[in-house]
């Protein structure tokens, strides 16, 4: 399963809130709500996101592999 803990991390050192992401990168509530989840969210989204934090999907995103 992908995480978002990464991404999480980023936005607390960059004192970015959630809600200033989704401003920036014009994407939904429920979108973010999503990320929070650790949900699928599109390569758009992810695009949107590397490209406004000038960094790499690996830099924001991790996979863990699920119990079985």
């Amino acid at each position: 399963m992908i995480k978002y803990y990464k991404l999480l991390d980023m936005l607390n050192r960059l004192e970015m809130s959630k809600e200033d992401l989704r401003l920036k990168i014009g994407v939904s509530s429920a979108t973010m709500a999503k990320i929070s989840k650790h949900q699928y969210i599109s390569l758009e989204v992810i695009d949107k996101i590397c490209r406004l934090l000038h960094c790499q999907p690996g830099d924001i995103m991790e996979y863990i592999p699920d119990k079985d």
